[in-house]
């Protein structure tokens, strides 16, 4: 079994030596398994490690090197495509957008569980995500129902992830320290995944491979969360390993990388190690085994080089030295200094260039790419005016003015934004957006930024315009162009939508990203191409089948063109996919109410409300929509719902204009 703990700091734990935890159920693992003291990730975000955990490459060998923009290759094999073709029973239970199967991790899992992705819209500057409860109860079931068989299970929770909201007891507990609160959290989370592996000791033949896929900064070096910077916060993980029948308790100092994850495991299995990976088994160090030379572990930090246009952070460690290569270069001794306060580069010139040495290695490997379209793609782009047509938009070379260490204040400001929006403030958060985006109009993700709060103040055209100058200035991002397709849409320009969108879904291409399809349909749609949509719809279907989301949008194409079996069939078969899927519940609601079906209309209506209670101000709108354009009686089913149904404390004024209809209309 593989746990990943998403954002989750080493010393964060009980078992790494913080005295104030409450990892009770992850220190007892630590405690009767075998303690990797000296374990670090090669990324600093969550897809891009995770692959490395899967795969036992590098990012340099798959090419993933951020969450967004990049897919994981079917090329590469992964634990899951190796185990599977022993005939091992294969499950992953995710818990958070970034590992959505779209980004290609999923390959080999007979189960892939990550259905929470389509319930509900993404929040803006959040992301998609579940309690860690439902994701082990979904993963327990899966277990249950196939005990005796040879089975991996891979089990991601989210918990310690910004922004930090831990649930009772642990809010009270931790209410100065949310983000212990949440690492308690997901602590409990696992105790019932944990609890049956646990108690039978000696006896159990369940392996555990726990680790995180990376740490917080938590205000450290003045990066509030994660992504921007290599430190040791960030950088240093949890690894534990448990297989009590062979391995007794121990903590280890020799390093251990996310690369050794697969090998190690298929050393426990006894499978032979495909050829050529970057990473080695654990277990003879796990036995106690000194090793011999001195290993090097690789890392990188790429979000700021292609989200704000800052010089990219690499590095290697070499023992207890670790370098990070930045216009102004940085050493480091993390036994003597692990909070990395003391920069030596000025001092250890040798030593300084014995790093870059080791480094120079992986900085001479593949380049950092977020798009891989081909040629007439990227011939395409050019023609809408994008330059780079899909290549990186990067510099030869980076000055200290780039370096992210004079620039990270930057990054505090961009947080602050997010945090005047999400306490509330959206008039505020928009004025210091549109400001910042101005100081900075070649920083892609500003422009991003700025896109969303237009959009959520309503401003349709000036939504588009701010992603479209984030899509110039990061040409080959797919999910960029996706938003951008999207606002164009609502903003009433399908036309538009479809020329941007249509190089980025060019069947030549390698797996267009889902959301530029569904963007593309939704906007032929609008334009009353509906056999386009709904074969572009399709495809996007064939490559996500577990996404329900996905049946709705072909389900509201078919209400558009006036198919109404077509759309009844739809809407039941992702309800029968995902049964909490609100819009699923509404928009068969709908069919019902139009077809003279009120109770059953009424009876979806209330499902979806109960789901997710923004439906009811939709409802609302749709009623309002027909009763406006002189469709009085279509729209009395709706009136009548919201009027009954809706809470009165948040749409008192909406109720009595819906009865103030309702009472013309008699």
């Amino acid at each position: 079994m593989l746990i990943t703990v998403d954002t989750l700091r080493a010393d964060a734990l009980g078992a790494y030596g913080h005295a104030s935890a409450l990892t009770p159920w992850i220190d007892k693992l630590a405690r009767d398994g075998v303690r990797f003291d000296r374990a670090h990730a090669h990324n600093v975000v969550t897809l891009p490690s995770h692959a490395n955990l899967l795969s036992g490459w590098l990012p340099i060998d798959h090419g993933v090197r951020d969450n967004s923009g990049f897919r994981f290759p079917q090329s590469i094999d992964t634990i899951a495509t190796i185990l599977k073709a022993r005939g091992y029973r294969t499950g992953a239970f995710v818990s958070a957008f970034p590992l959505d199967a779209r980004f290609g991790l999923a390959r080999g899992f007979d189960e892939y569980d990550d259905r929470f992705v389509d319930t509900t819209p993404r929040p803006a500057f959040l992301e998609q995500e579940r309690r860690g409860t439902e994701t082990v109860a979904r993963a327990r079931a899966w277990l249950a129902a196939g005990q005796g068989q040879p089975t991996l299970c891979w089990v991601h929770i989210y918990e310690p992830h910004f922004p930090y909201a831990p649930p009772a007891p642990f809010s009270a507990r931790f209410r100065d320290v949310p983000y212990d609160g949440d690492v308690a959290a997901a602590d409990a989370a696992l105790g019932p995944l944990l609890e049956p592996i646990l108690s039978r000791g000696r006896d159990g033949d369940t392996l555990v491979l726990f680790t995180s896929d990376h740490g917080e900064s938590l205000g450290e070096h003045g990066e509030s969360t994660h992504g921007i910077f290599a430190y040791e916060a960030t950088l240093r993980v949890p690894f534990i390993l448990y297989a009590p029948s062979i391995l007794a308790p121990r903590a280890v100092s020799t390093p251990a990388r996310h690369v050794d994850a697969l090998p190690t495991i298929l050393d426990v299995l006894n499978v032979p190690l495909p050829s050529g990976l970057r990473g080695r088994s654990l277990i003879p160090a796990a036995r106690g085994a000194t090793e011999t030379g001195t290993l090097v572990t690789y890392f990188e930090a790429f979000s700021g080089a292609l989200n704000r246009g800052w010089a990219p952070v690499t590095g290697v460690m070499r023992g207890d030295v670790k370098y990070i290569d930045l216009p102004i270069p940085e050493l480091y001794d993390v036994s003597a200094d692990p909070k990395e306060q003391r920069n030596l580069a000025d001092r250890e010139a040798r030593r300084v260039d014995e790093m870059r040495a080791a480094l120079r290695p992986y900085a001479n490997a593949q380049p950092v790419a977020a798009a891989r379209e081909s040629a007439e793609t990227r011939e395409r782009l050019r023609s809408l005016g994008y330059a780079g047509g899909g290549e990186t938009r990067s510099r030869p070379t980076y000055t200290a003015a780039d370096d992210p260490k004079r620039l990270i204040v930057l990054d505090a400001d961009l947080q602050a934004i997010v945090g005047q929006y999400l306490g509330g403030d959206l008039k505020g958060a928009l004025v210091r957006a549109r400001g910042f985006a101005g100081a900075h109009p070649d920083m892609a993700l500003a422009q991003l930024q700025l896109g969303h709060l237009e959009r959520e103040s309503g401003n349709l055209p000036a939504a588009a315009a701010a992603i479209r100058r984030a899509l110039v200035l990061a040409p080959q991002n797919a999910q960029t162009a996706g938003l951008l397709g999207a606002y164009l849409t609502d903003a009433g320009q399908p036309a538009e939508a479809v020329r941007v969108l249509t190089p980025f879904a060019a069947t030549d291409s390698e797996a267009p990203d889902i959301e530029v399809l569904v963007s593309l349909g939704l906007a032929q749609a609008r334009l009353r191409q509906f056999d386009a949509a709904l074969a572009t719809l399709q495809r996007a279907r064939s490559q996500a089948p577990n996404n329900a989301m996905l049946l709705v949008h072909i389900g509201t194409v078919g209400l558009m063109a006036d198919r109404p079996d077509e759309a009844r069939r739809a809407f039941e078969s992702a309800i029968a996919q995902n049964p909490s899927l609100a819009r699923a519940h509404s928009s068969l609601g709908a069919l019902h109410a139009d077809a003279g079906r009120k109770d059953a209309a009424f009876a979806e209506w209330k499902t979806a409300a109960s789901l997710d209670p923004s439906e009811y101000g939709r409802l609302y709108l749709l009623g309002a929509s027909l009763t406006r354009a002189g469709r009085i009686a279509q729209a009395r089913p709706y009136l009548e719902f919201f009027a009954a149904t809706a809470p009165p404390d948040r749409y008192q004024t909406q109720i009595a204009q819906a009865r103030s209809w309702l009472s013309g209309a008699r």
